[in-house]
């Protein structure tokens, strides 16, 4: 059985990651009306990714101590100055996911929660893997560049690293 402290952690991340799938959906449209149809794919398949987050810890929640509970969320940010912007808002708020989920590793380390602890490791080295991923592009899109032709080359190269993931996945 989880602590009370715990028990609101977890279930904080659970809002944290429908908030993560709806941002990445959000994103997903703004880039798909810009005509970025490889980056609109590769932020819907994340907002579908973030789901499957979410359902992973609900069930968690549920089959260890419980209830798990939603929380009111915020609606993401819609309008973006460009589609570096739109990856560096990614970037950043993976890594506010690590934080969250490394506040909660710490939690279970200093409670003696073992049970939980085991179970975030999945977490953690998944959050190693989005930002690695979010810092490629967005080096990419510096090293292409992100104006005219090179915002084509861009949507194409997301694409080909979207397929990439799928295969592995």
């Amino acid at each position: 059985m989880h602590s009370d402290a715990m028990l609101k952690l977890l279930n904080r991340q659970v809002d944290l990651e429908i908030f993560s799938s709806n941002q990445y959906r959000q994103m997903s449209a703004w880039c798909e009306m810009k005509g970025l149809l490889g980056c609109a794919a590769f932020l819907k398949a994340q907002a579908e990714e973030e789901l499957d987050h979410m359902r992973k810890l609900w069930d968690f929640i549920n089959e260890t101590s419980g209830p798990a509970r939603m929380g009111a969320l915020e609606a993401p940010k819609a309008d973006f100055e460009s589609v570096i912007e739109v990856f560096e808002s990614g970037l950043a708020h993976e890594k506010k996911v690590t934080a969250a989920i490394n506040e909660m590793v710490e939690l279970a380390l200093s409670e003696k929660d073992y049970a939980t602890f085991n179970f975030l490791q999945w977490y953690v080295t998944e959050q190693v893997e989005e930002e690695a991923l979010f810092q490629t592009i967005l080096e990419r899109m510096h090293l292409i560049g992100a104006e005219d032709r090179g915002l084509y080359f861009i949507d194409q190269e997301i694409t080909q690293m979207r397929s990439q993931l799928d295969s592995k996945g």
